[in-house]
């Protein structure tokens, strides 16, 4: 258990209230970290909270409501949380729009900036948050749940996957950057997860069964398939692993 032993560890994680991050964090909180979930409503975020702490004796889960589109708010985000928690020692950024479903050239110029500004401007934002303090330590991990859109194109989600090729970059070059200071910083690619937020891409039977056929293990993604690989990221198990992708799909990519 030592390798992924995450005691007295403090975590957030953005868009932890369902999906993806939701996994993620009770996940990370199985493992021992003290985890902050967060997104834009807080009640969501209390509900989520309370389920995790029920599991335990002590306090894994506290709920911070934040928009990754405001700055400000990000800011809040962490220093609540240190004042609560203490230093970040994790940091995933999950949280993404996706406003646009179409040819690429049909999106709007709005569009197309809520795309970038909160799929890669925020990560960037966050990041410059949780640094100076895992400088600090000479320790942390930040994970960026990207996507294996950002390998390929399409004819659906272009601006989508563009920014998720750019969050790919953005954790090479911080990776670069942070790992004479002990800080890590890696990505995450999932392939089609079972979730709200790709709900257009999976919820007409007819389409799911077409995608399903093409991938090797004959299923999409269920969200708690990519909480292991976070797991491992944010834990000593992958103290020599940075500026990578680790691509979780079912093996789409292949």
């Amino acid at each position: 258990m030592e390798l992924f032993d995450l005691t007295g560890k403090t975590a957030i994680i953005t868009g932890s209230s369902r999906g993806i991050g939701r996994a993620i964090a009770e996940e990370l909180a199985a493992h021992g970290a003290r985890v902050v979930i967060s997104s834009r409503k807080q009640e969501a975020c209390d509900e989520t909270a309370s389920a995790i702490n029920a599991k335990y004796d002590d306090e894994r889960a506290i709920a911070i409501a934040a928009s990754i589109s405001d700055k400000a708010q990000l800011k809040d985000l962490f220093e609540r949380t240190e004042a609560r928690l203490g230093a970040v020692d994790i940091l995933v950024c999950n949280a993404a729009s996706n406003p646009h479903y179409g040819s690429l050239d049909t999106i709007e110029d709005e569009q197309f900036r809520k795309v970038l500004d909160n799929n890669i401007l925020s990560n960037h934002w966050l990041m410059q948050l949780a640094l100076p303090r895992m400088r600090e330590k000479k320790d942390g991990a930040i994970i960026v749940i990207s996507s294996i859109g950002g390998l390929r194109g399409t004819s659906m989600i272009g601006a989508y996957n563009i920014s998720k090729a750019a969050d790919f970059q953005l954790v090479r070059n911080y990776a670069v950057e942070n790992g004479k200071y002990g800080v890590r910083v890696n990505a995450i690619a999932p392939g089609l997860v079972k979730t709200d937020f790709a709900r257009a891409l999976w919820e007409n039977p007819k389409a799911r069964e077409n995608v399903e056929a093409q991938l090797p293990m004959r299923r999409i993604g269920e969200p708690r398939d990519i909480a292991g690989a976070a797991v491992y990221l944010a834990s000593p198990a992958a103290r020599w692993t940075t500026g990578q992708m680790v691509v979780v799909d079912g093996g789409a990519t292949i």
